[in-house]
């Protein structure tokens, strides 16, 4: 144990070092009744795998995967798959998108059905749905859905059954079809239910609520799932944390609150994750304060990788382009009572087209009263008048006077 701790002591000043005594350690020979031994190395690998990956060495964390079989035929089937499953989670958690992941998984899976073990087998068939789901292989991945769930359900695995539920969910949701996204997450949800569910698991559950809530436009309880979900990846350090609070700032923007964007980038939140993801976010969120579509289009420019290579931001992007649009026009057409369309066009550098169009839909959608004159070419703003409420009032207490009528009307029956 005394190595093993020397490794671990030197990982940050000499991860070089550290990872050849997690070798040493790995390789030595061991028997079934020495569990000292066996601990040891067990630890060992752990370490050694997290270390691998927080360096980006996915070939050699493929390698060791591969080369600690002998040792997981010394060690008992529970042992062994929990080793297994964790490395494999360690890998697939890089996201280094090398191409060893899919056959690294399969390979597995082929050793886990040649040694019997079930469990295993069905663990890593779990995080293959996913592994095809993020390669664009969606048929597949519901092909190995229909598969496990069938081999679950028989076996009464429920906290494996959630996952692959969930994979589902998030498979469907990919293809657009949030009424079965939505049913897979119920289940999943259902099952969860009844069992305990890690912290880093149960934030997965509230990621994928906060994602279709936001298909819905209900971004006031997409929220409350982006926050829960952020703070259990924060508490098991995990990068989707950082996922949670920009799809946070994002629910902010589209609920049209830009000011609560930046109260909640205060204090260690904001340090802690701060980045480009968290620039472009609040980039957008200056752009909607403002109400320009200029600096909007500009930091969708600067940021393209950070927003349209995310595929939650990518799906609200054309409604906050047309939120902010409808914005831009109030904000111009504000101080005039009669204006050119082609001076508004030439004022938000857009074609008059467009800005016609956009124009008719604000009016109708009674954004603010007014009228296109199209012959001279000219928008006429009226006055917003508040409407008189006497009539609905009125209404209201005849409603509200022929309900107490009724019930004085059965009581008297009662009495007569």
């Amino acid at each position: 144990m005394e190595e093993l701790e020397h490794a671990a002591s030197i990982e940050l000043k000499d991860p070089d070092q550290a990872l050849k005594l997690y070798h040493s350690i790995t390789n030595q020979s061991v028997t079934s009744e020495d569990e000292a031994k066996i601990k040891e190395v067990e630890l060992a690998l752990s370490a050694m795998g997290k270390l691998l990956a927080k360096q980006n060495k996915s070939k050699e964390l493929a390698t060791l995967i591969k080369s600690i079989r002998p040792f997981l035929g010394v060690i008992s089937k529970a042992k062994a798959s929990k080793i297994v499953r964790e490395l494999v989670d360690t890998f697939l958690d890089m996201g280094s998108k090398t191409g060893l992941e899919i056959p690294l998984c399969l390979e597995c899976i082929d050793w886990a059905k040649g040694e019997k073990r079930t469990f295993l087998t069905q663990a890593l068939e779990a995080r293959l749905i996913l592994l095809y789901h993020s390669n664009g292989d969606y048929s597949q991945a519901l092909n190995t859905v229909n598969r496990v769930m069938k081999e679950l359900k028989k076996m009464d695995d429920k906290q494996l059954l959630m996952e692959v539920q969930l994979s589902e969910s998030k498979v469907y949701h990919t293809l657009g079809n949030v009424p079965k996204a939505r049913a897979a997450l119920t289940s999943a949800r259902t099952t969860a239910n009844s069992i305990y569910v890690p912290p880093k698991l149960q934030a997965s559950l509230d990621m994928q609520s906060g994602i279709l809530h936001g298909e819905e436009k209900d971004f006031k309880t997409a929220f409350s799932y982006f926050y829960e979900a952020f703070e259990g990846y924060d508490s098991v350090e995990h990068p989707f944390a950082l996922d949670g609070l920009k799809y946070m700032l994002l629910c902010k923007i589209m609920l049209g609150a830009p000011d609560d964007v930046h109260a909640l980038l205060t204090g260690k939140m904001g340090l802690k994750y701060s980045g480009r993801g968290i620039d472009a976010m609040k980039a957008i969120a200056d752009a909607g304060k403002k109400r320009d579509i200029s600096i909007f289009n500009n930091t969708i420019s600067e940021y393209d990788d950070e927003l349209k290579k995310d595929p939650v931001v990518q799906n609200h992007l054309k409604s906050l382009y047309d939120n902010l649009l409808e914005k831009n026009l109030v904000r111009i057409i504000e101080p005039y009572s009669r204006v050119q369309i082609a001076h508004v066009a030439e004022t938000i550098n857009l074609p008059y087209d467009i800005v016609e169009k956009k124009l008719s839909q604000i009016i109708l959608d009674k954004k603010f009263s007014g009228i296109l004159d199209q012959g001279s070419g000219v928008l006429i703003v009226y006055d917003g008048s508040e409407s008189d409420q006497t009539y609905t009032y009125a209404l209201d207490t005849i409603t509200h006077m022929g309900k107490v009528v009724d019930v004085l009307f059965k009581k008297a029956q009662k009495l007569s």
